[in-house]
């Protein structure tokens, strides 16, 4: 299915009762990861409050965005080997539609 230019993204499935996320496994290691950035981003207010030297807020703020994108790489990731192979054993519209969403979501990671 073509969605379009590349700013265009596919249409969101929605979730049913009864389908668990791709990242449902790791939900708890990518929460701690979460609250770990978290801590991150506070820290970098800190410093900016602080007066910190520029390179060395940079360096964090470079630190902040290599962790969220690994959370972002580990999602693609997970919704490939679910969703996507989910899909694509369930029919082949429903494979075209999972492929276009992470299409879609791979666009979003390299705009990084």
């Amino acid at each position: 299915m073509d969605w379009g230019p590349a700013s265009a993204t596919p249409p969101r499935a929605a979730a049913t009762p009864w389908t668990a996320r791709g990242y449902a496994s790791g939900k708890e290691d990518y929460l701690r990861r979460l609250r770990k950035i978290e801590g991150q981003i506070r820290g970098l207010q800190k410093m900016i409050e602080a007066d910190t030297w520029c390179p060395d807020v940079v360096t964090q703020v470079a630190s902040a965005t290599r962790a969220l994108q690994e959370v972002a790489v580990g999602l693609v990731s997970d919704h490939l080997g679910h969703c996507v192979i989910q899909a694509v054993h369930s029919s082949p519209a429903e494979g075209d539609q999972a492929l276009a969403e992470a299409t879609g979501a791979i666009r979003q990671v390299v705009r990084l």
